[in-house]
């Protein structure tokens, strides 16, 4: 039996001229944690890197994409947590990594649940597939807090102002063809094959000349970044710790677990 704890997070593959990043937390639902962002931020850099790759695809193992911040009670023989200044240069390499410093197109397979963060991971994608089992949840606000990693920028950008607000804040779990009639992803592919069709694309936008996939991406990106993409996203990731770690927060997980209404105070 594999011992989980010494599988990678993010396993990497190249097929094609697809540099494939695989989300690896099958156990918790490939739950975003510190140590997987860095391997994304890495492992794209390093596909940057590589002339041989011509695009990034991001998917998840275990049948899920991923299920949000990893949010588990810490244990006394876990590692020391990552440092506030750590997430939040984390969160701003792995935005600005996809989005605008990777110049190859990058695309998402979203297979199972992408809730919060893994919507936020998805969104930061050029390019996102669905399969017809994949399903979608806002996350943040169901825990007392505001949207995180480029989520404020991406969101509006792909389905306009009032879409994003009524998707973040009526905490609706959208569908597979939901998704496609919001805007959240371009298409949707059987669930059986999935990982074949999802790859198969990859190949298929590969084979475009390198120029017209780099340029066009450049100048498709360059139209809508904020001014100042990294002061967004440094408030993004301060305020949503800061939510996390306030009393509604503490409540709202307390809610969420025992699965029950939670009563907010203001604080």
């Amino acid at each position: 039996m594999t011992d989980a704890a010494t599988e990678p997070v993010v396993i990497e593959e190249t097929r094609n001229g697809v540099r494939i990043l695989r989300l690896n937390r099958p156990e918790k639902k490939n739950a975003f944690s510190t140590e997987m962002g860095w391997a994304i931020v890495n492992g794209v850099d390093a596909a940057v890197a590589d002339d041989d790759i011509r695009v990034v695809a991001i998917t998840g193992a275990g049948g899920a994409f991923c299920s949000g911040a990893d949010i588990t009670p810490r244990q006394p023989t876990d590692p020391p947590a990552a440092s506030l200044e750590e997430t939040i240069e984390m969160g701003v390499r792995l935005v600005k990594g996809m989005r605008l410093d990777c110049h190859k197109p990058v695309i998402a397979g979203i297979d199972g649940l992408a809730i919060g963060a893994g919507v936020s991971l998805a969104m930061c994608a050029d390019i996102r597939l669905a399969s017809s089992a994949a399903k979608f949840h806002p996350g943040y606000a169901r825990l007392a807090t505001s949207p995180d990693a480029g989520l404020t920028w991406t969101l509006p950008a792909a389905i306009g102002h009032e879409r994003a607000m009524r998707f973040l804040l009526e905490l609706e779990l959208l569908d597979a063809e939901a998704a496609v009639a919001l805007g959240l992803v371009g298409e949707v592919a059987p669930a059986d094959g999935f990982d074949e069709a999802f790859l198969a694309y990859c190949q298929r936008i590969a084979a475009v000349a390198p120029f017209a996939a780099t340029e066009t991406k450049r100048l498709v990106t360059k139209l809508n970044p904020p001014d100042n993409l990294e002061a967004q996203l440094r408030d993004e990731l301060e305020t949503t710790l800061r939510g996390l770690m306030s009393a509604d927060g503490n409540e709202a997980r307390r809610a969420l677990r025992e699965k029950r209404t939670p009563v907010f105070t203001r604080r």
